[in-house]
């Protein structure tokens, strides 16, 4: 779908301040493109959730920001939201944004098999973003995120989904489709050259 209109010159629809991408089977080299693709200074936060084993520490913040001129850190409990800033879920616990502008970390249930789960992610932007949030949905190999991405676009937010029929596992974005519909559907190399265009955070980059 083509991106909300633009009337008489301003966005027609509230600026973007936070992103949030979920990711599943094949997402560390899909999450660590569109991270390579954001300029400096970017406005949004950029909030990230993949799912990874509980195992072991994760190495995703410093693999990410080898690729992105952004700060990348490990999310922590309580921590403020900064703008221009990439947050990474930590492995074993439920990510969620809180309407004070800050983090919160969870051990709660599993949400479809996954902990941190997108969809937890997600449903908590809506709550705390509504139209200010921008969910992404990438390739993985369940339904995680559909929900969560449902919640975000019924809040005014916007949703990308990675077109299925060139990620590495197709299920993940096809389900968010099914289920939620999405603003723009695009080639992972497409979706990284717009989201490095929303420099200002303004709807009229999307």
């Amino acid at each position: 779908m083509s991106p909300a209109p633009i009337e008489g010159g301003t966005a027609a629809v509230p600026e973007i301040r936070a992103i949030f991408i979920g990711a599943s089977a094949g997402g560390v080299e899909a999450v660590g493109l569109l991270l390579g693709a954001l300029p400096k200074p970017f406005v949004p936060a950029v909030i990230v959730v993949l799912h990874i084993p509980p195992t072991r520490p994760s190495l995703l913040a410093d693999l990410f920001a080898a690729r992105c001129r952004l700060p990348v850190r490990e999310a922590l409990d309580k921590e403020l939201i900064e703008g221009g800033t990439v947050y990474v879920a930590p492995p074993g616990y439920h990510l969620l944004v809180e309407r004070g502008g800050t983090l919160a970390l969870s051990q709660d249930a599993p949400v479809a098999f996954s902990r941190p789960s997108i969809d937890v992610l997600f449903d908590s932007a809506a709550a705390a973003y509504g139209p200010q949030a921008l969910a992404i949905v990438l390739t993985g190999g369940n339904d995680d995120g559909a929900e969560g991405m449902a919640a975000i676009r019924a809040a005014g937010g916007r949703a990308w989904v990675q077109d299925p029929r060139e990620a590495v596992a197709p299920a993940m974005p096809q389900a968010a489709l099914d289920r939620a519909g999405a603003d723009l559907v695009l080639p992972l190399r497409d979706m990284a050259e717009r989201l490095g265009n929303l420099r200002s955070g303004r709807g009229a980059a999307l």
